[in-house]
């Protein structure tokens, strides 16, 4: 049995001795008037009354006991759900006195119940419930942690994101701006004339990003389908087929590592705007920045991990190989030979395959020596081209992608570019990634035949971001760790659930 411990035995006699009553613990068709915010707004008048009260305008509540205080013949309790806490107050006077012993034996911390009387004052000034009617909503078996050190435990928190919720009412808070978050991105981009689509989750080939997939078997068709790790390839698909401006955000797969950014599973946006450039998709997220910001009531400077993150001011673009040099400290000599580039990384601690083409080992450079100074917002634009195979050329340098990276306190949140849409350019790029796989890369596209064959009915000139939604939120609510704002995050295992596994 899963309710084992001495306490939870106890609730579960408590439980069966209300049935024995007549009690059912877990009734249904308790409706309630309002919730308690609107409960505190619809009487917040009373507290500048000369009575104190409003005696006779009757409400009916409900939430979950936080904390009981019995003062024998009265009791104090407080209340919480979704939007608010309130303290109540009965006796046994205001309630039937037989069924005030019956609440007084088997209500306890935890419990949800169901309430109805009317808003008054306390004589110490605390806006309360005056209760007529008290029935138990559903009984709780579980205690909850004692309330003074509440929940703290960082695996607890994570692993039972529900008793989270319940003790932690920020956290509520954090996610319900994550939600906020998400419907105003939609509704921007929506009002932008953006469609939104939906993009197979299962891909016959692993695409649209460099990223090692999870692999499942598809036992009708006897082969293998890859979660997705990005919508793209299917997205310009949708653009070739004579949508002009698409998006889709929902969840991505990817089968490698989990630290404070990363979890396997996580949620994006990508979105395709055809006949537009990578300098419109840069002027449209710094927009949207400005729109969240407004939204969620944020200042134009804000704080995260100890960082002052400036938003009053237009974004930065700066060319990738200057920021090696301005941000990174580079010496330009370095960044263009091969051999020099393996040498610092070597010298400074960093590994670094020496089998990587310039531009992957550029990308090295870039990641060690820049990323993490990027604070303020700064769109990094122009990469090289060979870690850019989704991109289209510069017609200026045949090496350059026509593309962005914008990155806030020291992270990637976007990625967008003009893309490629020449079959000839995509086909051979695809088997240069292959070479790369070979390599040793085996985070490298594989060849996607039917994506090229499509390019081949003509993509119109188009321009593609991705945003990952989890840093964001991240970022605009000051959370360090990607399972702060991902309500059930990936877990290693306990040992009994390992063992169970084995069986």
């Amino acid at each position: 049995m899963i309710f084992d411990n001495q306490l939870e035995i106890q609730r579960l006699e408590t439980a069966e001795n209300l049935r024995k009553m007549g009690v059912n613990p877990y009734p249904h068709f308790l409706r309630r008037d309002m919730d308690i915010a609107k409960f505190r707004l619809k009487f917040a008048h009373i507290i500048n009354t000369e009575d104190k009260k409003a005696e006779g305008q009757y409400v009916s509540l409900a939430g979950r006991i936080k904390l009981i205080r019995d003062a024998g013949k009265a009791i104090f309790a407080n209340i919480e759900d979704e939007n608010g806490n309130l303290q109540i107050y009965f006796s046994n006077k205001t309630l039937d006195s037989e069924w005030f012993k019956v609440v007084k034996k088997n209500i306890e911390v935890g419990d949800i119940i169901y309430v109805r009387g009317y808003a008054f004052v306390t004589r110490t000034g605390e806006f309360s419930m005056h209760v007529s009617e008290l029935n138990l909503a559903s009984k709780a078996i579980s205690p909850l942690p004692e309330k003074f050190h509440g929940l703290v435990d960082i695996e607890t928190r994570y692993r039972q994101r529900y008793l989270d919720l319940i003790m932690n009412p920020e956290v509520r808070s954090d996610f319900k701006k994550r939600s906020i978050i998400i419907s105003t991105i939609r509704r921007f981009i929506e009002e932008k004339g953006f469609l939104e689509v939906e993009t197979p989750m299962m891909h016959p080939i692993a695409g649209g990003a460099n990223a090692k997939p999870f692999v499942t078997f598809h036992n009708a068709l006897g082969v293998n389908r890859y979660l997705r790790i990005a919508p793209e390839l299917y997205l310009k698909r949708l653009i070739v087929g004579g949508f002009e401006a698409v998006y889709d955000m929902n969840r991505n797969f990817r089968n490698e590592g989990m630290d404070l950014t990363h979890n396997p599973e996580f949620t994006s946006i990508e979105f395709y705007w055809a006949y537009h450039t990578y300098h419109d998709l840069m002027g449209l997220t710094e927009e949207l920045f400005n729109v969240l910001i407004d939204k969620l009531d944020l200042p134009k400077v804000i704080e995260f991990d100890g960082m002052q993150v400036d938003f009053s001011k237009p974004f930065a673009r700066l060319n990738y190989k200057k920021a090696l040099v301005e941000v990174g400290g580079l010496d330009p000599q370095i960044i263009e030979d091969k051999d020099k580039i393996l040498a610092k990384l070597k010298a400074d601690g960093f590994e670094a395959n020496a089998k990587l083409d310039l531009g992957h080992l550029q990308a090295e450079l870039f990641d060690n020596y820049v990323e993490e100074k990027l604070i303020d917002p700064t769109f990094i634009i122009d990469y090289p081209i060979s870690i850019s195979p989704l991109s289209r050329r510069s017609d200026k340098n045949p090496e350059i992608a026509e593309r962005f990276e914008l990155f806030i306190a020291g992270r990637e949140l976007a990625n967008g570019f003009n893309e490629l849409n020449d079959p000839v350019d995509q086909y051979n790029r695809f088997a240069a990634q292959i070479e790369a796989k070979n390599a040793g890369d085996d985070e490298a596209h594989e060849m996607d035949e039917d994506y090229v064959r499509a390019l081949g009915y003509a993509m119109p000139p188009t321009a593609g971001e991705g945003i990952g939604i989890d840093r964001l939120v991240m970022l605009l609510t000051n959370k360090k760790s990607i399972r702060d704002v991902v309500l059930f995050p990936a877990m290693r295992p306990l040992k009994s659930e390992i063992k169970e596994n084995e069986k």
